[in-house]
């Protein structure tokens, strides 16, 4: 697939383009910045819905895995990375374990390797999954484990090689954009849906598992202040309160039904100083769970992605 590009201008690539937290990147890049951008998306869970139209910004339908031949053909000059197109969701992992190690073993040692041969700023997107139980919660699914293997990749890269990056740990994210249906739904994103329908909403067993809810906004800030400071660090968004999924439910004012306790199910939210041998600066986020929901209750007009 070929698109227009003027190789003398500055460019930003952002993996996942067209998913939840990548589209409102990219809305908030047109904004802060005067570089174009380049999303990069094999739409396995984005979809064309979540495209926003700009003359700064152009699509590509392709996977990370073909990073280097899906680029160096437009000889451009990329000054970032934002590398948030991977496979994230716990359960489905186990389910679709194929599609898992391509995206976030090949397809993200890909990127690494392309950002490191062209020296290429990465941001990365971590997940708060392979903090919990001191580390050892990086062994509970497939996707936890490809994204703590990943982490070590890139401590040992700054070793080897000096390569630079931010790192930035994601903490169950809601808000615009996310996805209500099917199997890389949002618990908020589905509680939503099955409010809209009057649907019973669904817990997995127990309901006792703790999460720290973060809105969107606040984590989109975090990845655009960690970009323009520069410090080859690793951040943590996250909200200072957690809520356990019993607890959201009832935020909703609605029925509910259990659904069968699932593998590789987390039962707290861990929030820790040190991701390796590597310091992580806690951020925390403004927006409340609370206050979103009772917002989104009060508007029964409001649609959802599906």
């Amino acid at each position: 697939m070929c698109i227009m590009v003027n190789s003398k201008k500055k460019y930003i690539i952002i993996t996942g383009g067209a998913g939840f937290v990548g589209s409102n990147l990219i809305e908030t890049l047109l904004k802060n910045t005067q570089q174009n951008l380049i999303s990069i998306d094999d739409y396995s869970s984005g979809t064309k819905k979540n495209h926003i139209k700009n003359s700064r910004l152009k699509y590509i339908n392709g996977n990370t895995k073909d990073i280097d031949n899906l680029l160096n053909k437009y000889k451009l000059k990329i000054t970032t990375i934002f590398h948030f197109g991977e496979f994230s969701r716990i359960y489905q992992s186990f389910l679709q374990l194929t599609e898992c190690l391509n995206s976030n073993s090949i397809g993200t040692n890909a990127v690494f390797k392309f950002c490191l041969e062209n020296k290429i700023k990465l941001i990365y997107s971590a997940t708060s999954a392979t903090l919990g139980n001191r580390g050892d919660d990086k062994n509970l699914s497939p996707y936890s484990f490809t994204k703590a293997k990943n982490l070590e990749l890139l401590e040992n890269l700054k070793k080897w090689f000096n390569f630079r990056y931010e790192v930035i740990f994601f903490y169950n994210v809601y808000g615009p954009r996310q996805i209500s249906s099917g199997n890389m739904a949002t618990v908020i994103g589905i509680f939503e849906n099955h409010y809209l329908k009057n649907k019973l909403l669904p817990i997995v067993k127990p309901g006792t598992q703790s999460r720290r809810f973060t809105h969107i906004d606040d984590t989109i800030n975090i990845c655009l202040m960690a970009w323009k400071k520069d410090r080859c660090r690793y951040y943590s968004i996250t909200s200072k309160q957690s809520y356990t999924i019993n607890q959201v439910a009832k935020l909703f004012k609605h029925k509910i039904r259990y659904l069968p306790e699932r593998k590789g199910e987390r039962y707290a939210s861990a929030l820790t100083n040190m991701s390796l041998s590597n310091k992580v600066y806690r951020k925390f986020g403004k927006i409340k769970l609370k206050e979103y929901i009772k917002n989104f209750i009060k508007k029964p007009n409001l649609k959802v992605n599906n």
